[in-house]
């Protein structure tokens, strides 16, 4: 019997990169998943390549009103939900003189803002059971060069996720989060980088693992799969990281 057999799953952002793979990773163990995203072009490719048991729905995470409607076509059409992986969010490699109020707001707003009224709102639809995955990453505790702004806002999600794993337990829904290093996907072509300066920046990066190389998206998805279901039982409020061993030293 597959793990997620008779559930449903909301992916944010998972059109593309590891929102894309934690995705099939639930379909293949049998759940059904909506999926969203910004771009109708993602999620329709997204939604074609997934094939059976997957939705779609346009939402931007930093507008509530968008959030609101998502919850609503979710109350309306699923009535419950069963597994939530909260990853839809943005990085903003940026040295911290140069960052800008705007930037730094539209950074919370999405990665922060969003993943937490999202929660919130769907909490009425939560089974019994249910799971919240949140998708922080390692930076939150390293000291990484141009990463202030966005390293402090994966810092709160793991924050977030364990106040909401003891608040929500009671409820009976466990919230844990997943904490990527450096993974392949098509966010890193979102740095305004040439292609060129993108090698560079991949081979820098592989030089400091320790297994000396970039996670694949899939990696992380097993992850998310695994507190996603029952083989994470006694696990709440807690934090896996995934990144080759770069913040073991």
């Amino acid at each position: 019997m597959a793990r997620l057999d008779g559930k449903f799953a909301l992916v944010t952002g998972g059109s593309t990169g590891i929102g894309y793979s934690t995705a099939k990773a639930f379909i293949d163990e049998g759940a059904s998943v909506c999926i969203t995203g910004q771009n109708q072009e993602r999620l329709d490719s997204a939604l074609a390549s997934l094939g059976n048991n997957v939705i779609s729905r346009r939402a931007d995470q930093t507008d509530l009103s968008e959030i609101d409607g998502l919850i609503e076509f979710l109350g309306n059409e699923y009535r419950r939900v069963d597994t939530v992986f909260l990853n839809a969010g943005i990085t903003l490699p940026c040295p911290v003189e140069a960052v800008t109020e705007e930037q730094f707001d539209h950074l919370y707003r999405t990665n922060v803002k969003g993943p937490f009224f999202t929660l919130q709102k769907l909490i009425p639809l939560l089974s019994e059971g249910s799971t919240v995955v949140i998708n922080a990453s390692n930076l939150a505790g390293l000291g990484v060069p141009n990463t202030s702004a966005y390293s402090a806002t994966k810092a709160s999600l793991i924050s977030m996720t364990k106040t909401f794993g003891v608040e929500l337990l009671p409820k009976g829904i466990r919230v844990n989060a997943v904490a990527p290093g450096p993974i392949a996907t098509p966010s890193m072509s979102k740095l305004g980088m040439s292609e060129e300066e993108l090698q560079g920046l991949m081979q820098m990066l592989e030089g400091t693992i320790p297994m000396g190389r970039i996670g694949a998206a899939e990696e992380i998805a097993k992850a998310a799969l695994f507190l996603a279901t029952a083989d994470s039982s006694y696990m709440v409020g807690e934090t896996i990281t995934l990144d080759g061993g770069w913040s073991s030293f």
